[in-house]
């Protein structure tokens, strides 16, 4: 009996989790087939982002036009796409910045902001595609000690404005942008509109505040900020200040004949393939994205058992739709999603090269 006391006491004035564990019903959707037209000699590799704008214009940020060797090649291709899908054009050719391609996002005034995770750089494009404005700093060729960023423990501290594999972006309704970095840092850095480097909250962990691997990251309306805390299986919500407000977890059931996408089958001892983390449990969020007001939702995807969970922004679960595989309506990692409406979602896929439109028919 003292033990629970003190389990409870201990819980006591913390923001409660919220397990989603009331699912709602499959979600009947479609897949647009071919819906990217792709010019004959323009290849997608991993498709690591997409997001569309205003004008229903769809950028998908790819791991294709690889150069260099093997190992450390760079590996990011920006292209831009009308609302049939018709591909317009690339933006960024050879920026100094592409290395490792990790999501593409677009903000209120159409303009194009990209993570890039080899180079440790977020971009801002305006809606012409001329670079507009540039956040932290790719490693210089001519250094000795230029290579892979190491992961030493305890980690290095984080510095203002420098992200060690930065992974995504989103914007508060004052314009001011929130950047989740990353791998390493585990944190959220604020800068304003200017680019004014503000704060940054969050260090390696498991508690309140604290990231495994922050890995994407969106806003609603009233400007909290949702974060995929991928490495702890959860999603946590903050103000525009870092408080902690609450968090989401996703609890639902698996098909226990559900395939992985590649590999052996996670099991819940760890993250699966021998990882520590939650990275590959069910319900862990490699990608979120909100539909737009006034009725907004989050979506979530997981890369096992490769679903995508429609949610209420208190984090009750409503509909659930797809599966890990390689056929149009299956996923194969599902690393960014876009959801310019209710009903309409784009999910960028690192293992099938490709994107899909998703048109829901949720029941009436």
């Amino acid at each position: 009996m003292r033990r629970c006391v003190f389990v409870l006491a201990f819980f006591v004035g913390l923001p409660l989790a919220l397990p989603a564990q009331n699912w709602g019903p499959e979600i009947p959707y479609d897949s647009v087939a071919n819906f990217l037209k792709l010019p004959p000699d323009l290849y997608l590799g991993e498709c690591s982002g997409v997001a569309v704008n205003s004008k229903g214009h769809v950028f998908v940020l790819s791991r294709g036009n690889t150069t260099g060797p093997a190992y450390a090649a760079a590996a990011t291709q920006l292209l831009e796409f009308d609302q049939d899908g018709k591909f317009l054009r690339e933006i960024g050719h050879n920026l100094y910045a592409w290395s490792f391609a990790h999501t593409v996002r677009v903000d209120s005034d159409d303009n194009i902001w990209v993570t890039d995770k080899g180079s440790d750089m977020v971009i801002k494009f305006d809606p012409q595609g001329r670079v507009a404005m540039v956040f932290g700093r790719k490693q210089e060729a001519s250094d000795e000690g230029t290579g892979p960023l190491q992961h030493p423990k305890p980690p290095l501290p984080p510095v203002d404005g420098m992200f060690r594999q930065v992974t995504d972006v989103t914007w508060d309704p004052a314009g001011n942008a929130y950047i989740s970095d990353g791998y390493i840092n585990s944190r959220i850095g604020k800068v304003n509109k200017d680019g004014d480097w503000l704060m940054s909250w969050g260090e390696p962990g498991n508690g309140p505040g604290q990231f495994s691997t922050p890995h994407s990251i969106a806003a609603d309306a009233q400007g909290n900020i949702y974060v995929a805390d991928r490495g702890n299986g959860r999603i946590q919500v903050f103000n525009t200040e870092g408080k902690f407000l609450r968090q989401i977890t996703i609890d639902v059931p698996v098909d226990p004949n559900a395939r992985p996408a590649i590999g052996n089958k996670p099991t819940m001892s760890g993250g699966g393939y021998g990882g520590s983390t939650k990275t590959m449990w069910p319900g862990s969020p490699w990608a979120v994205c909100i539909s737009p007001p006034p009725n907004q939702y989050l979506y979530s995807a997981d890369a096992f058992p490769g679903r995508i969970y429609k949610l209420s922004l208190d984090g009750k679960v409503v509909g659930v739709f797809g599966k890990a595989g390689k056929q149009l309506k299956q996923f194969g990692w599902i690393h960014e999603l876009a959801c310019p409406s209710e009903n309409e979602v784009y999910a960028a896929e690192l293992l099938n090269w490709r994107v899909q439109k998703l048109i829901l028919h949720p029941a009436q």
